[in-house]
């Protein structure tokens, strides 16, 4: 048995010396590569005996395989973790991963907002197209402001599906239907309104961007850079240039003009 062992020991160690003189005579191979094939650790051992077991001689050349292989990604026993076992009930989502419970409120609160500022939008339109209000431009600006916005509830609800959350529609509140103000007009008091419930709106999502940051959720903090906040801020500089607009006008006549800029904005496009 021994003299076995150490056969096979004196043939791999003759097989690896001749490997090794024959790539030193290659120039594309320097000291520091042939150490790195054969690292000194590939030296086979020998075991003490202890308590009479047989002696044995092993090389460490097989157990060095992912060394040698370069092999550091092993699937079948990464997949084994607790965290990827995939759910088996059927009310509980297969998609959730790493996604927070504060992060899933959140994001329903912030639905809320959007079918908040969508409503008050929306009833803005209405005042706007009554017959003897009759300002088209401005009914058509928060008809599509109030779209706009129930877009933004249907992105959050989307991606709330998408992590594996669940959507929970929030109570929206009643808004009121006459915007008529004596010292500012309607036009200019509504606009305002508007650019009070931009910045509102952009002050959520920024606590909405600062709750997927403290649960260190990287995709969540990128959906809402990528969909919402460079958005937010360029509506807030158009509203805040029609407030201005607004305000020189005064309540006469320039407001039928404004009113009609918005009526055929973008028609020349």
């Amino acid at each position: 048995m021994f003299l076995r062992s150490v056969s096979s020991f004196y043939v791999q160690t003759k097989q690896r010396d001749n490997l090794i003189s024959s790539l030193r005579g290659s120039p594309a191979l320097s000291s520091s590569s042939l150490n790195s094939v054969f690292p000194s650790s590939s030296a086979p051992s020998f075991p003490s005996r202890k308590h009479g077991r047989a002696f044995r001689a092993s090389s460490s050349l097989e157990t060095n395989n992912f060394s040698l292989t370069g092999l550091v990604f092993q699937p079948f026993e990464e997949v084994k973790k607790e965290e990827l076992d995939i759910p088996v009930a059927p009310q509980v989502s297969l998609a959730r991963q790493k996604y927070s419970y504060d992060c899933e409120a959140a994001i329903n609160e912030q639905i809320n907002v959007e079918y908040n500022v969508s409503y008050v939008y929306h009833s803005l339109y209405a005042y706007f197209d009554r017959d003897n209000i009759s300002l088209e431009g401005l009914a058509k600006f928060f008809k599509e402001s109030s779209e706009e916005e129930r877009d933004h509830a249907e992105k959050l609800m989307e991606y709330q599906n998408i992590r594996g959350g669940k959507v929970k529609l929030h109570s929206i509140l009643m808004t009121p239907s006459e915007f008529e103000h004596a010292e500012k007009g309607d036009a200019l008091y509504a606009m305002e309104l508007a650019l009070s419930l931009e910045k509102l709106t952009n002050e959520k999502l920024l606590s909405l961007h600062n709750v997927a940051q403290q649960n260190k959720d990287a995709q969540m903090a990128e959906f809402i850079e990528r969909k919402f906040l460079s958005e937010q801020v360029e509506a807030i500089k158009k509203i805040s240039e029609y407030v201005a607009q607004l305000r020189m006008v005064g309540k006469g006549h320039g407001v039928w003009h404004f009113d009609q800029s918005l009526l055929h904005e973008g028609d020349a496009a």
